[in-house]
């Protein structure tokens, strides 16, 4: 039985199978708060599901529950610390800082939605819904590059969530790490979906010309439509293709991420990059979906409330692409987290893509000359807020 049939099993009643079919929340990319891994107490159904209790999910479908969707709820963090050390080979960089937890943007397939699980939250309708800030990130981060054996590495900004989601335009975390790692000439990446990183440019730009920045933008398709279901707060892809101009226009490196590459739904990666490139990227790079923990299921169950007719044949070339077994795809699995091959897939589809990106990128001059940010600028003092004489 699938989770959105129950069987009616009052007394009075014949034995009925029910389907309450499961609704699309406006303007959210899940449609349910999905149970999270460490939860002791799940039930094995749909948030639309109508169990006949009062203010149960089942509501959504009135009319005044359309009318008003989840609301975004901020909850205020004292962070412990700023610099998150990653030791995966297959990501490019060596430190992280994410000053949000959660992602308004509401994308679907995000591999950091598990991670609201560690705070008792749904990695669904609360990932996008409950967004933590973590208000003294900047000082935090200051005082960890003032540090005596701090080693300049590569450090990106926003690799978890968005930095530049919705909530940035009034709490400005984001803008408070980049003065931080200005002051201290600390080069960096960061990577966005949103126009929001247009306001910052009065900062970027004095690093570009130092070499101490590159702004990447994530394109994942051309389709608007597409993009309003995939990734239903981000920006527009036209907007992101402006702001890709004006970044480039500034003198800022800017790159295209076209993350991530969906089986049978987001098709169009010659013509994003053809896009990109027309605007002003001049770096690409791409990964395959991952769907690790909770993101499995409430990826199936996005495809069941927007895509049914693909969903068989979507999930069958993802765990393809996976290098799932028969008899681990029997169990449901549709993931492996191998550093070889969990972020451009194997076999045939995984060999197909990487010879279409290559081509297009040959084609086009992208990645043709190595962006290098310099490392040799990077000052503690200037952290600590003296003075330097180099």
């Amino acid at each position: 039985m699938k989770p959105e049939d129950r069987i009616d099993e009052r007394a009075d009643a014949p034995a009925l199978l029910v389907r309450v079919p499961l609704q699309a929340v406006r303007g959210r990319g899940a449609a349910s708060r999905i149970a999270h891994r460490f939860a002791r107490d799940t039930r094995d159904r749909l948030e639309g599901a109508d169990d006949g209790w009062p203010g149960d999910a089942h509501e959504a479908d009135s009319e005044d529950a359309q009318a008003a969707p989840p609301a975004t709820e901020v909850l205020h963090e004292t962070a412990r610390s700023a610099l998150c050390r990653n030791d995966s080979p297959d990501i490019p960089f060596i430190y992280s800082v994410n000053p949000y937890r959660g992602c308004e943007h509401g994308c679907i397939y995000c591999y950091a939605r598990p991670t609201h699980s560690y705070l008792n939250l749904s990695p669904g309708l609360d990932f996008e819904t409950r967004i933590v800030a973590k208000t003294n990130i900047a000082a935090v981060l200051r005082r960890e590059l003032a540090r005596p054996g701090h080693v300049p590495s590569a450090l990106s900004l926003g690799s978890a969530t968005d930095c530049y989601q919705p909530v940035e335009r009034t709490l400005r975390l984001t803008r408070g790490l980049i003065a931080v790692l200005r002051d201290a000439r600390h080069p960096f990446g960061l990577i966005t979906k949103s126009s929001g990183v247009e306001r910052d440019i009065d900062l970027l730009a004095p690093l570009a010309e130092r070499r101490l920045v590159a702004v990447y933008v994530t394109l994942t398709t051309l389709d608007a439509e597409l993009a309003r279901r995939l990734e239903p707060r981000a920006a527009a892809p036209h907007r992101r293709l402006r702001t890709i101009a004006t970044l480039a226009a500034a003198g800022i490196p800017v790159g295209v991420s076209v993350a991530p590459q969906i089986p049978f739904l987001n098709e169009d990666m010659e013509q994003v990059l053809d896009a990109a490139y027309a605007a002003g990227a001049r770096s690409a790079f791409y990964s395959v979906l991952r769907l690790p923990w909770e993101l499995d299921a409430l990826f199936r169950e996005w495809l069941e409330v927007h895509y049914p007719q693909r969903a068989a044949r979507i999930m069958a070339r993802v765990q393809d692409l996976h290098g799932i077994s028969a008899e681990a795809r029997r169990e449901g699995k549709s993931y492996t987290g191998g550093f070889a091959t969990r972020m451009h897939g194997s076999g045939h589809w995984g060999d197909l893509l990487r010879q279409r990106f290559a081509l297009a990128c040959r084609r086009l001059g992208l990645n043709r000359t190595p962006l290098e940010l310099d490392y040799s600028q990077f000052r503690p003092a200037l952290a600590r807020g003296q003075g330097c004489l180099f």
